[in-house]
This record gives structure tokens, C-alpha cells and sequence, in this order.
């Protein structure tokens, strides 16, 4: 086996959403770097980007009731969904700049307008959904949702869900028709598709194994290539680890100190595909309800039009469950190879925490189908099992770690960024809302990460996004002024086009 060692600027691990945005990020405002990808699999897009693997939510803030909470007082808290609503503005504003530059290919092929709702049953959820509507519609991001608990109106709304229903529990939902069906493996394919265009070197098959300080401080990557078993290492001034769950087994390795205790807990999910066309043609929309009690924000159920390969289809779940695995295609080894001296007590204390988690996930492994139909006609009374089929989505691995709010081993909900003080290694952590956020993610490492050269990107930051370092709660001209150029460029503008 040769050893083969090169140098480079930038290196990418991983080929998803997260690596496709900083790639075609940095390609803009660093034209002159060089910059190299590895990924394990065929294919870009694969794993947790890829577009069976997730809802495929634009995650707006729009319908997820998990983003809007009750406080003790009886309000409601909007300030976390107005974060991810600007957080999935600014993705918008650089989809709409690679479209417009023709960098990528048409926008009907990664995303789609939908309407977006929440749908509740029993008076006090429904009571809720009414305060949620009143604090969230006195706002910019979300004006034109509408509230209906009138039974006419549902069954134009949702028509597959109301046919059927027995139940004489009030029953009450929100709708906005800015919502959006995302495929976010086609756009990462796309995003790869151009960085190759422009002489990015990727290398699909090829599996990282180590990661090590050199003496001039930068990073020496050690690499198989998984045909021929060979070695080769490259070094770069700058990696990112966009692993998704295989992130955090190699934050591990590069030995920082910010990568110490710090836990992942693996969660899978499963999702019930509708094979009947007809079935498929009486529903438009992404309809979330509220978690169960005792479920993580993760396992919110909803009934989801979808768009794949510009063929309509219709989801339902998630199931979560439980693997010891880190990736779809990883290692029943994942799990237990992630335990630490130094993250073994967050680990334990996490353990100890969630006991009514890995309760909930058990339970969920051991559902049967029939179990499964039953929580599918909570959404659609009539539906016949014959109708679904089952598709393992990807593996979600939340972030544990010691926090001042939370204590020793929290289980965090979200996605979060771990770089090294000097900024030359970050890994990308976390499940949802992911994707949908990229941009803002990547904003937020160049801040970490490229300190000094912030200050010569920022007009180019603000040509590709244009609310760059703005409020948009607090300017609602320009908000709508990018929300309607926007969805003018990826071809959301006109409600007939949803049913073409």
C-alpha cells in the first residue's frame, strides 16, 4: 500500500448539504483556494441529505409546534421560531443566487411550494393553536396564516384527513401557503454538480480514518481510498467534518479540547410511504401535530406532500427507534467506539436523564405495523395498510453535552458548530432543522473560523445574501421585498404552479 501525501487548502469531509453549502459558500468568496472533498459513499447526498432520509421541511417555523412553546403564564414563546424563520431566509437568498447565476439547474427540481400546517385536537391544544396564531401572525415572517376549527373548511384544506373522522373532539388547524417541499439531496447533488465545474477535487469512496496536527498547524488527513485499500494523506490549512453522524467519531480524533465532553445519542426513524396514486392526489400539504408526551422534538408526526423526482408522494411518521449506529450505513460499534475517558460521565448522566426517552425510543422499535397503521389513522381514519409501505430514514445523532441551563450530560435538540479555538477544524453536530439552516451555519463558522477575513467578504456576503447581518423582524420592507424576489427566482410565486 502507497502512501500518497498532498497539500491543499481546504479540505471537506463528507459530501452532504452541510459540505455542498460551505463548498459553493467558499468558492464565491474564495475563488482562488483550493479545495478537496472525501466521502465515504458513492454518491454526494446520501446519508442524513438525502431526500428518503429527511422530511424534506423547509424548516420555516411555519407548522412546527415544537419551535413555539407555552410558557407558564399561558403565552407563547415565538422567539425560537423567528430565529429558524430568518435562519431559512438566508438559504433562500443564496438558492436564489446560484439560480440566478445559473450555478445550479432548475429550482422545480429541489423545491416546490406547499402549504404548511399545524393541525391539533382537544380543546386545550386547540386553544393553544389560537394563541400561537395571535403571537406569531402580529409578526412579518408569518402573515397570511389563516386558523379554521370549522369542519367545512378542513375538509377543503385537508380532505384526506377530515374524510372519515368519527371523533367529536374540537379539531383545529393553521395554514400558510409560503411553505415549501425541499429535496435537499437533489440540491446537494446540484451544489456538487457546479463545485466540480469549478475544478473542486472530490473523491467519492474514500474514507477518513484519522486526523492529526502537523507542527505548522495544519491538519494532516489520512485517508483510504475504499476500492483499491489505499492510504493517502493530504494536509489542508482548513477542514471541516461533515460527517453528519460520523461527524462526532472524528471531532474525536482531532483531540482539541472543544471536542471533549461531548456525547452523541443516536436516534433512527422509520417513515410509511403511500404507494396509491389516489390516495397520494387527495392531500397538499406538510401537516405537523403536537409529540406525544414523554417523544423528542424529533419524532413530531406529520402527513407530508413530498416531491421526489418530480413525482408526487406522501409520507407519514417519523417512528423513531433506536440503532447503535452513527450512520445509516455505519457500525453497530458506533456507539460504544464514541465513549471516552473524558465524555464517559456526560455520557452516563445523559443515560440517567433521558430514562423516559429510551423508554419512549424502545417502545417505538417494538411497534408493529398494525401499531403503526394506528397512529396513521389519528391523521387519515380510513387508511388501509395496504396502501403504505415502510422506508428507514437516517440516522439522527443529538449532541450530548455539560451545559450551565441544562447540567452534566443534556441532550440537545438542534444543530450546533464545534471549531478549535485558532479556527482551523470545525465538525458540524446535530440532526434538525439542519438543512434547512445551512447558510446560516456556515455564516456562523466563517465567523468562528475565518475572523479575519470577514471584513473583505462581507460585500460579497450581502451580494449572495442580501439580508446578511440584518433583522428581518425589524425590517419588514426588505423582508418583503426578498421574499417575494425569492420565491419569483426558485418559482414559488404563483400558487397554481403547487399543482402542475
Amino acid at each position: 500500500m502507497s502512501s500518497i501525501q498532498k497539500k491543499t487548502d481546504v479540505i471537506l469531509i463528507g459530501a452532504g448539504v452541510m459540505s455542498a453549502t460551505l463548498g459553493s459558500l467558499l468558492k464565491e468568496l474564495a475563488p482562488d483556494w483550493e479545495m478537496k472533498v472525501f466521502e465515504k459513499l458513492a454518491d454526494a447526498g446520501e446519508e442524513s441529505s438525502n431526500e428518503w432520509n429527511n422530511a424534506g421541511t423547509g424548516h420555516a417555523a411555519l407548522c412546527e409546534l415544537n419551535y413555539t412553546s407555552e410558557k407558564p403564564d399561558g403565552s407563547v414563546d415565538i422567539s425560537k421560531a423567528i430565529k429558524i424563520n430568518e435562519q431559512f431566509q438566508l438559504s433562500r437568498q443564496f438558492w436564489s443566487y446560484l439560480v440566478n447565476r445559473d450555478l445550479i439547474g432548475n429550482p422545480k427540481d429541489f423545491i416546490m411550494p406547499i402549504p404548511h400546517m399545524s393541525m391539533v385536537q382537544g380543546e386545550k391544544n386547540v386553544e393553544f393553536l389560537k394563541k400561537r396564531l395571535e403571537a406569531l401572525s402580529s409578526n412579518p415572517l408569518f402573515q397570511g396564516m389563516e386558523f379554521s376549527e370549522d369542519p367545512e373548511k378542513l375538509k377543503e384544506w385537508i380532505p384526506l384527513i377530515m374524510e372519515g373522522r368519527t371523533s367529536n373532539e374540537p379539531i383545529a388547524a393553521t395554514k400558510i401557503d409560503s411553505g415549501t417541499d425541499v429535496n435537499f439531496g437533489a440540491l446537494t447533488r446540484m451544489m456538487f454538480d457546479h463545485l466540480k465545474r469549478q475544478n473542486v477535487e472530490i473523491n467519492y469512496k474514500h474514507s477518513v480514518k484519522d486526523l492529526k496536527r502537523t507542527s505548522d498547524g495544519s491538519w494532516e488527513v489520512k485517508v483510504q481510498n475504499i476500492d483499491s485499500g489505499k492510504i493517502e494523506h493530504h494536509t489542508a490549512k482548513f477542514v471541516f467534518i461533515g460527517g453528519g453522524g460520523g461527524s462526532l467519531p472524528l471531532l474525536q480524533k482531532t483531540g482539541i479540547p472543544e471536542s471533549k465532553h461531548i456525547g452523541g445519542f443516536p436516534v433512527s426513524g422509520l417513515f410509511m410511504v403511500c404507494n396509491n396514486p389516489e390516495v397520494v392526489a387527495q392531500h397538499h400539504a406538510k401537516v405537523y401535530g403536537k409529540a406525544k408526551v414523554g417523544a423528542p422534538p424529533m419524532s413530531v408526526p406529520h402527513l407530508d406532500t413530498r416531491y421526489i423526482d418530480n413525482k408526487k408522494s406522501l409520507l407519514f411518521g417519523p417512528f423513531a427507534g433506536f440503532s447503535p449506529k452513527f450512520l445509516k450505513t455505519g457500525s453497530n460499534l458506533d456507539l460504544i467506539g464514541s465513549v471516552k475517558p473524558n465524555n464517559v460521565l456526560t455520557m452516563l448522566a445523559a443515560g440517567a436523564k433521558e430514562l423516559s426517552l429510551t423508554k419512549y425510543l424502545i417502545q417505538q422499535v417494538l411497534l408493529s405495523n398494525e401499531k403503526r397503521l394506528e397512529e396513521l389513522r389519528e391523521f387519515i381514519p380510513n387508511a388501509k395498510l395496504e396502501d403504505w409501505d415502510i422506508v428507514v430514514a437516517g440516522q439522527r445523532v443529538q449532541v450530548i453535552k455539560d451545559t450551565e441551563a441544562g447540567g452534566k450530560g443534556t441532550l440537545q435538540f438542534g444543530t450546533e458548530v464545534v471549531s478549535a479555538a485558532d479556527g482551523s477544524v470545525a465538525a458540524l453536530l446535530g440532526a434538525s432543522p439542519g438543512a434547512s439552516t445551512a447558510v446560516h451555519v456556515m455564516i456562523e463558522l466563517f465567523e468562528k473560523c475565518f475572523p479575519q477575513h470577514m471584513n473583505d467578504w462581507e460585500p460579497k456576503l450581502k451580494e449572495m445574501i442580501p439580508s446578511y447581518g440584518v433583522s428581518l423582524v425589524e425590517n419588514p420592507e426588505l423582508f418583503k421585498e426578498i421574499h417575494t424576489s425569492t420565491a419569483e427566482t426558485l418559482g414559488l410565486s404563483e400558487k397554481e404552479l403547487a399543482y402542475s
